[in-house]
């Protein structure tokens, strides 16, 4: 890659960054008014059902919360410049950054595995479909992928308990706080539901785009010189191919973050999706908006990675950065 190439790829990397903390400032304005207009806050909770317009008032006020939600909302902008996301109302009152070192660790322990299973599998499946289109293992390849793009998270999910942890014992049923077996077993079923869906996308967008190039005017003369079929597949028509799959996956992960929150809260997994759901019943807003302030950048950051991939694909993404 040459010095004008580097160029324009940090000009277009430069871009997707500067949009990428805009997306990030919108999500935090975003969550903040959603948590302002809903009905009831933490004071609520924390004062309990019991207590009286008066002592609610009183606990709100030693919260901060009775001050004009811009004020706020621009002391919280200040505290992130210093690298404070503030502190949980309920509890110990733990700092958010705490809060989400605990619980990152374990939600990208069960996010990268599921993407990388789904990658896999999207693409082995997907190019074997295309290679035997029209004919049964192209037919029972999108009857799966079918399924899979249609049965929902928190159906499979206890249809795969059933069978693997309650009538086979063979894998724990959820995540305990003293593990009895090493994590990847805990690990199994979470990840399998998690990866489903997105692996079945990924297979059908294989075969689309393999279909497609198979029946390039460069494959057919390769094929006519002779070139050997395990390498006409995957040397000359998957590596055109897989352009838009590479880019769907990076999305895909971005999905696959939010989609952890179901199978967290399922599988019991204290993660980032559990320590979510935890908050949004309780209003605790300092973790919610670090919750999704996390998520939002690992999305983010999934998606320049895909940048800066996709030109080592393809060289006219290159030219057409500078």
């Amino acid at each position: 890659m040459g010095s004008e190439e580097r160029k324009g790829l940090g000009r277009l990397l430069g871009r997707r960054v500067l949009f990428g903390l805009l997306s990030l400032l919108f999500l935090t304005l975003a969550t903040f008014l959603l948590d302002e207009i809903a009905p009831g806050d933490a004071a609520n909770i924390r004062a309990g059902e019991k207590a009286n317009a008066e002592q609610v008032a009183r606990v709100r006020s030693e919260m901060g919360l009775d001050r004009p939600w811009p004020i706020r909302y621009v002391e919280y902008l200040g505290g992130l410049v210093r690298g404070d996301m503030g502190r949980s109302y309920f509890g110990a009152q733990e700092p958010v950054t705490e809060i989400i070192g605990q619980a990152l660790p374990l939600t990208l322990l069960l996010a990268i595995p599921a993407i990388l299973t789904a990658a896999l599998l999207g693409i082995v499946l997907g190019t074997l479909a295309a290679v035997n289109q029209n004919r049964w293992p192209d037919q029972a390849i999108l009857g799966f992928s079918t399924l899979g793009v249609t049965v929902p998270n928190f159906v499979l999910a206890p249809i795969l308990v059933y069978i693997f942890a309650v009538q086979m014992d063979r894998l724990p049923t959820g995540w305990e706080t003293t593990l009895r077996a090493p994590v990847i077993y805990y690990l199994i079923l979470p990840v399998l539901v998690l990866s489903a869906r997105p692996a079945a996308t990924l297979t059908r967008l294989t075969r689309a785009s393999m279909v497609d190039t198979l029946g390039q005017e460069f494959i057919k003369l390769a094929r006519a010189k002779g070139v050997p079929p395990g390498r006409l597949v995957i040397r000359h028509a998957l590596r055109n191919a897989i352009l838009p799959v590479v880019t769907a996956t990076g999305t895909s992960f971005g999905f696959l973050l939010t989609g952890s929150f179901i199978i967290e809260t399922i599988f019991t997994m204290p993660g980032m999706g559990f320590k979510a759901i935890n908050a949004i019943q309780n209003a605790d807003t300092p973790v919610i908006l670090g919750c999704v302030l996390v998520t939002g950048g690992l999305f983010i950051l999934a998606n320049l990675l895909v940048d800066l991939v996709q030109p080592l694909l393809d060289p006219r993404i290159r030219e057409a950065g500078e």
